[in-house]
């Protein structure tokens, strides 16, 4: 896997290195770097070991992916964001097992749609909620999964012109894996 820094040179961008995240906007004083670098410490309060807690994992994964896709592959909009509305809009409770078969749907969909791109939102204009905002935010494991739940919705939110279009992946993972519905393998508690 690319790391970020050659996906933009990729991309034809130039990452910002001092200052206030050029993506997200997060008041940052090392750019993007620092957006990611706070990211990839995971928010060390919450414990990923115990499997309820990998929901909250990959809620911070696709917000921050979703407000940074100018480092992220092409594809990986219609991924996150699909994932997105499965947990916000079908109450899915996900976990590891559930991304390949997701990823199984999207090579499907890729086939059928292999020009379709998912723009991203104006710079600065993709949620009100950073990374920086959850890291701020938090004081214990209860305010961090608050936080993330918050930046996860802002995030969706702000790419609402797309979720016809990633309800049709979501709607063949629900018919696809029917059986783990019907065993409440992943609908979701509240959370």
């Amino acid at each position: 896997m690319q790391d970020y820094i050659s996906f933009a040179e990729k991309n034809g961008v130039t990452l910002d290195s001092e200052g206030s995240c050029q993506f997200c906007g997060a008041k940052t004083a090392k750019g993007v770097h620092e957006c990611v670098e706070i990211f990839n410490l995971g928010f060390s309060m919450i414990d990923y070991s115990k499997k309820e807690n990998h929901f909250y994992r990959f809620l911070a994964v696709d917000a921050h992916t979703l407000q940074h896709s100018e480092i992220h592959g092409r594809w990986n909009n219609h991924f996150h964001l699909t994932r997105q509305h499965l947990i916000f809009e079908y109450g899915v409770f996900w976990d590891y097992n559930l991304s390949a078969l997701l990823s199984d749907c999207l090579k499907v969909y890729k086939t059928k749609n292999p020009n379709e791109v998912l723009i991203a939102p104006s710079l600065l204009q993709r949620g009100k909620s950073t990374v920086l905002d959850v890291k701020n935010n938090t004081v214990d494991e209860i305010s961090c999964k608050k936080s993330i739940k918050t930046w996860g919705r802002d995030v969706y939110q702000v790419w609402n012109a797309y979720h016809q279009i990633v309800d049709v992946i979501a709607k063949r993972f629900m018919d696809k894996n029917k059986n783990l519905h019907k065993n409440g393998g992943f609908i979701q508690d509240e959370h």
